[in-house]
């Protein structure tokens, strides 16, 4: 009986054991089958994640290089005026400009400020072509009149005992006044003094104020007068 026991003992153990030997390999696989899924997911997930970053990376790369190069083309073409101007200094405003990017409006030093121009007035006496040469020469021309409010302005900058050569001729001597920009000239936007124009020897048109009231004159293109020269404002 002693024996019978002990072997069922036995037998219950062997049991035991294999039931045990078995079950660890399906446990084992099941731990080490979890873990490697899981591994590869989140492997996945992170290489998505910084592929997105590097293309959000390039992106942002190219924007930015975008701006920088339309930034350095305008700063070039700023260069560029600034060099081909024959002034050294220049008088800026800062204002509210339609213009995208110009931020400031500049007239070269010394240089009187009206609306979009600059005007100098020279008070070196020259005929009338040696006068425009001198406004060329600054990358001006003689002064356009184009309103009342303008003429007004300039006028009240100038010497009343003075006159001054205009950006207005009649080259042919036939009454055809023209302007030395190509602005169409309009009989009925001038400021003729009361019975001038007065001859056709008289080609070139000067400003002056003989009886106080500032007005045009037709007079001989060799005179000696000064002058005054007008430009476009300079936009940075």
């Amino acid at each position: 009986m002693t024996s019978e026991i002990t072997y069922a003992e036995v037998r219950f153990k062997n049991e035991s054991e294999a039931s045990g030997t078995k079950s660890e390999p399906l446990a084992a696989l099941k731990e080490k089958t979890s873990p490697q899924g899981s591994n590869f997911s989140y492997s996945k997930v992170l290489f998505l994640s910084l592929l997105t970053l590097l293309l959000l990376l390039a992106i942002s790369f190219v924007i930015a290089f975008i701006i920088f190069f339309q930034k350095y083309s305008q700063l070039l073409k700023e260069k560029k005026t600034l060099t081909e101007l024959t002034h050294t200094a220049l008088e800026c405003m800062k204002e509210n400009l339609t213009m995208e990017g110009k931020d400031w409006t500049c007239c070269p030093k010394n240089w009187k400020s009206f609306s979009l121009n600059c005007y100098f007035i020279s008070t070196e006496g020259k005929n009338w072509v040696e006068s425009e040469k001198n406004c060329s020469g600054m990358k001006a021309h003689l002064l356009v009149i184009n309103s009342k409010d303008e003429q007004d302005f300039i006028t009240e900058k100038l010497n009343k005992k003075a006159a001054y050569f205009m950006g207005l001729s009649d080259p042919e001597g036939t009454r055809d006044w023209q302007w030395v920009d190509q602005t169409p000239y309009n009989k009925n936007a001038t400021f003729w003094h009361r019975g001038e124009p007065s001859s056709p020897d008289e080609r070139c048109v000067i400003l002056n104020a003989p009886v106080r009231q500032w007005g045009w004159n037709d007079v001989p293109c060799d005179n000696i007068q000064m002058s005054i020269c007008k430009m476009r404002k300079i936009f940075l």
